[in-house]
């Protein structure tokens, strides 16, 4: 992976925000213009973006809650409350807008009128605006296709964001290790197996000491599968 979170969230891939685009160009068109109006470019802040990304914010970070609470069910609320503010950060959600083409939909919102309140250039150019943005898709997906349908979305989109959170956050495998170590052992990961399609890939891994299972997890991506199987194999060492 990057090295950096800013180099992670650069524009996450398009195999992984494709449920979210899908959710996106299913909205009404009404729904869908609202999401990418800017207060300046309507009589009636109202009509603009700004009640949808309210709505979608509390609905992502519900999302993300929810999904590391079932993931991590031995974090405290400090490490929890770290990796969620990373994961649905103001960069993130940025990130996301971008590969869903949101600067293609402003452009084809903003009013004709040269003198029509904000330029494009300025709003795309924006972290905040790009991620309110993707706040209110996410909000108006929310009400006009419930909330099943637009978790599955968004935790496809979100899920690299997540994945490296836990990752660089929570280093169960160094603890791990650290645990084993006293006693000379050592831990090696296998690929237990591989579910889901190309944009949703979850990696099953096994946590072995001395060929012996010691702890199992999943994961998007083989690292935090990993890391969930020390977590497991961490639990089982303290039970």
């Amino acid at each position: 992976m990057p090295g950096s979170s800013a180099e992670q969230s650069e524009r996450p891939g398009l195999e992984a925000v494709a449920p979210l685009r899908e959710l996106v160009a299913a909205l009404s068109p009404a729904a869908r213009e609202q999401a990418v109006t800017h207060s300046s470019w309507v009589e009636r802040r109202a009509r603009s973006w700004g009640r949808p990304a309210f709505l979608g914010d509390s609905v992502l970070g519900l999302i993300v809650a929810a999904e590391l609470y079932r993931r991590f069910p031995r974090s405290d609320i400090g490490r929890l409350t770290k990796i969620h503010g990373q994961a649905v950060s103001g960069r993130a959600c940025a990130a996301i807008a971008r590969s869903l083409g949101v600067a293609e939909m402003l452009a084809e919102s903003r009013p004709q009128s040269a003198d029509s309140g904000i330029s494009v250039s300025e709003l795309v150019a924006s972290e905040r605006a790009m991620a309110s943005i993707t706040e209110a898709l996410i909000g108006a997906a929310y009400l006009e296709q419930g909330l099943e349908r637009t978790t599955g979305a968004v935790l496809a989109a979100f899920a690299p964001e997540i994945e490296y959170a836990s990752e660089t956050l929570l280093d169960f495998k160094s603890a791990l290790q650290e645990r084993l170590a006293r006693r000379g052992a050592l831990v090696t990961y296998v690929v237990a197996g591989e579910q889901g399609p190309p944009h949703d890939r979850r990696f099953e891994v096994e946590a072995r000491v001395d060929g012996d299972v010691v702890g199992a997890g999943s994961g998007h991506s083989k690292k935090a599968a990993e890391q969930a199987a020390a977590e497991a194999a961490l639990a089982a060492i303290e039970d």
